[in-house]
């Protein structure tokens, strides 16, 4: 035989990982007594217990205590008790705290990378070499934020106590990303690990022990269903942060609505990997390994929809089969292994059950010819050609190692292939020429867009999606912002309206021949839909004119004249500017007119109404001067890249208005929207909606793209309810009574849009501007690029 012949014949022995200090600390405690609950540790008060397996094995790993509700009760209280102490801790004090639990962990980290290998499955190296150190990371970078927090968010206060719940795919890495930032900001936690997961969070619990963690500030419990739906429906608590599948984001949007409390949502993706003809596809296929096979494809953001470019498709997918035969499938503590099980025998068979149903839909679905271990939870990494758009496999979430193939034509088909989800959590670009992949990138409706690379994240990076995978980012300066509480101008609470009085007899001195107000819909004015008006009466009862009633027909068509204007979101920030300056500008000659209808429609002064008409100028002039200014930034992680954090559009926002302040109300709330470009269907006061109409002659001539502001006058409530369940429509924010916020924010799960509500109470309009409302106004997307060699 010669050196060649060796050379093939060669092949990988065993290279285990010792497991013995991971036994012995498994040995050594009371795992009945695993609830860490205000600096100590208990038995669940009903004294269950759940277990917690190998997966490579089945073999049970330790009886883990079940958190009831009463101990979420006991957990939540001691979070509250020792809320005061940590908010008004300085930041030196919080950030010497964070410090030491990221060098405590350091000091721990083979025994953290063993058992999270052990109780999840993944392969020790990505255990050892990707989630352990990051999750170290996040700690200890958060520790400059927690000393440097004043100055960077001045006047913010905590959030208060949060609620997290955390998923099995990542267990220490979710509980990093979660419990740093809550640390650094001054709340304090009351975190559940995934019951599949329990064992590196009972460890950190060890960690907050011998690094000093105050009693109370960091607890945790872990449980089920039972434990996690006592945190989100805890009124003690002021935050939810969870991350999961969307189905159960879903569930918590619902379940929080009107609560007031802040919620941030990772939820799932089906993260779309473009190779385009003139990539490295060497590179690209081991990018596409990392992308869909780390962790046996148990990632949120797996890069499971493979989008390849027709003219190197057949040679591209050729090289991804040899590339998968030679995966080794075993245990996760060999370091040779590239997949280990899945987490446990009922996502195995949901992983099974999709792949039949994708193959019985048209799929060829390939597997390499190897064996897998006889016990555990394994799968073989799987190739799905023909792959249809509307197959099953291209359109939910798997959760397992499985990558859908797809071919495109040109770059547009590229990119409608790729949005060609509900999902909108992370794609990959690969191209050599950055041209062509940073003109996709911003194309791409998902939060974090890796270019030539995949799954690259730190600490200073946010994360997050977009659509049903969520809101809200995990890392970074926008992941601090999460557990921040929000610092508008707060105004008096709204009370219900009353039932609509008769018009007094009219005196004969008004005979308009029209005194019906259209509403204004794709830049036109249009009587609504239903051809009925509502009476608009003077505080004295007089009528003052009548408006169109809208209803579900005219929001929809709102809805598609805001998505077919791509007029104004493509238009540069400096354009946008010219037309809000010109705007403000035409309103200005218009003062005295609307001085005198907000004066008839509400019975202030003159003096006041024309106060008012002025405020609402210099707001315009305000965001017109922001709409070039609100950037992103560019951040540079220990990695060779640079990260940009775009500032994007959030789409199509629905905007309820107060009676209040029925000018300035509504400029202050549709201002940032457009100047961070995007389109608006707004429903207006509904006691003064003739200042919303009269506004639109305005706009007619300020240069304003038809659809970028449409207008349906109407019952609040009601148009509010459409807006919240259409799923066309992206955000949606209402100041209005409790209950039509509360129904707005209940009744938005279908698309997960972002909603925000004043929760039944107006804002102090004449102070009600700044950076708080272009934030909501704008969706961040962090581009990963490379450089060198």
């Amino acid at each position: 035989m010669n050196i060649l012949e060796r050379y093939h014949a060669m092949d990988y022995a065993p290279a285990p990982e010792a497991r013995s200090e991971a036994d012995a600390w498994l040995a050594g405690r009371d795992f009945s007594k695993s609830l860490f609950i205000a600096g100590e540790w208990r038995a669940a008060a009903d004294e269950k217990t759940f277990d917690t397996e190998d997966p490579s094995s089945g073999k049970l790993l330790a009886k883990v205590s079940d958190a009831s509700a009463a101990d979420i009760e006991t957990a939540v209280a001691a979070a509250r008790k020792a809320l005061p102490k940590w908010s008004a801790a300085s930041g030196y004090e919080r950030a010497k705290v964070l410090y030491a639990i990221g060098r405590a962990m350091q000091r721990h980290q083979r025994l953290f990378a063993v058992l999270e290998s052990l109780d999840n499955g993944k392969p020790i190296r990505e255990s050892r070499d990707i989630d352990v150190p990051l999750a170290i990371r996040h700690f200890i970078h958060h520790a400059g934020w927690a000393q440097s927090l004043d100055k960077e968010f001045p006047g913010r206060k905590p959030a208060g106590v949060v609620g997290q719940i955390i998923p099995w795919n990542f267990p220490l890495l979710m509980l990093a990303w979660k419990i740093a930032p809550a640390l650094a900001t001054g709340c304090t936690v009351v975190l559940k690990p995934a019951e599949f997961t329990p064992l590196t969070a009972i460890l950190f619990a060890e960690i907050c022990e011998r690094a000093g963690v105050p009693r109370g500030v960091v607890n945790i419990v872990q449980g089920g269903p039972e434990a996690g739906a006592a945190i989100v429906n805890h009124a003690g608590i002021d935050k939810i942060a969870f991350t999961g599948s969307s189905e159960v984001g879903k569930i918590i949007r619902k379940a929080t609505a009107g609560s007031g409390k802040k919620l941030s949502l990772e939820l799932g993706g089906k993260s779309a990997f473009i190779v385009f003809e003139d990539a490295d596809l060497d590179s690209a296929v081991e990018g596409l390994v990392d992308g869909i096979w780390f962790n046996q494809g148990q990632v949120c953001c797996a890069g499971s929809r493979l989008l390849v470019q027709e003219s190197v498709a057949d040679a591209f997918i050729a090289k991804v089969k040899t590339r998968m035969s030679r995966l080794r499938v075993g245990a996760p503590l060999d370091k040779n292994t590239d997949i280990g099980p899945l987490v446990d025998k009922t996502q195995l068979d949901r992983v099974r059950r999709l792949v039949e149903e994708g193959a019985r839909q048209g799929a060829v679905c390939w597997q390499p010819d190897q064996d897998v271990p006889e016990t555990g939870y394994y799968h073989l990494p799987t190739l799905a050609t023909g792959v249809a758009p509307a197959n099953i496999l291209a359109q939910e979430e798997v959760f397992g190692p499985v990558l859908a193939t797809m071919s495109f034509r040109n770059t547009e088909e590229a990119v409608e292939l790729a949005n060609n989800t509900r999902y909108g959590l992370a794609a990959s670009v690969w191209s050599e020429n950055v041209n062509l992949a940073l003109h996709v990138a911003p194309q791409l409706k998902a939060g974090v867009v890796w270019v030539n690379g995949t799954n690259m994240f730190d600490a200073s990076c946010g994360f997050g999606g977009y659509r049903e995978s969520g809101f809200g980012r995990e890392g970074g300066r926008e992941g601090l912002e999460e557990y921040l509480a929000s610092s508008e101008p707060h105004g008096p609470v709204i009370k219900p309206a009353s039932a609509p009085k008769a018009a007094a007899r009219d005196n004969g001195e008004s005979h308009a021949i029209d005194r019906t107000a259209k509403l204004f819909i794709g830049g036109k004015q249009v009587r609504p839909d239903g051809n009925y008006s509502i009476a608009v009466l003077t505080p004295k009862g007089k009528l003052a004119g009548e408006v169109g009633l809208g209803s579900r027909k005219d929001i929809r068509d709102a809805v598609s004249a805001a998505r077919a204007c791509k007029a104004w979101p493509e238009a540069t920030a400096y354009n946008r500017a010219q037309v809000l300056y010109y705007l403000a500008e035409n309103l200005s000659g218009r003062t005295e007119d609307f001085a005198a209808r907000i004066s008839e429609l509400t019975g202030a002064s003159h003096k006041v109404a024309k106060a008012e008409v002025e405020t609402s100028i210099e707001r315009l002039f305000y965001y017109a001067g922001m709409a070039d200014k609100f950037e992103g930034r560019v951040h540079q992680p220990p990695a060779r890249t640079v990260t940009l954090a775009l500032h994007e559009p959030v789409g199509v926002i629905g905007i309820v208005a107060s009676d209040e302040a029925p000018l300035l109300g509504l400029i202050s709330l549709i201002a940032p929207a457009l100047a961070m470009g995007n389109t608006v269907v707004l429903v207006p006061s509904t006691t003064a909606p003739l200042v919303a109409t009269d506004l639109y002659q305005v706009i007619e001539y300020s240069d304003v793209p038809s659809g970028a502001i449409s207008i349906v006058t109407g019952h609040t409530a009601e148009l509010a309810a459409v807006l919240a369940k259409h799923d066309d429509v992206d955000g949606l924010w209402v100041v209005a009574e409790a209950d039509i916020c509360a129904r707005a924010e209940a009744e938005s799960t279908g698309n997960l849009k972002r909603v925000w509500t004043g929760h039944g109470r107006s804002l102090d309009w004449p102070t009600a501007q700044g950076e708080a409302f272009l934030r909501r106004a704008t969706e961040v997307k962090n581009v990963w690029v490379p450089y060198g060699d």
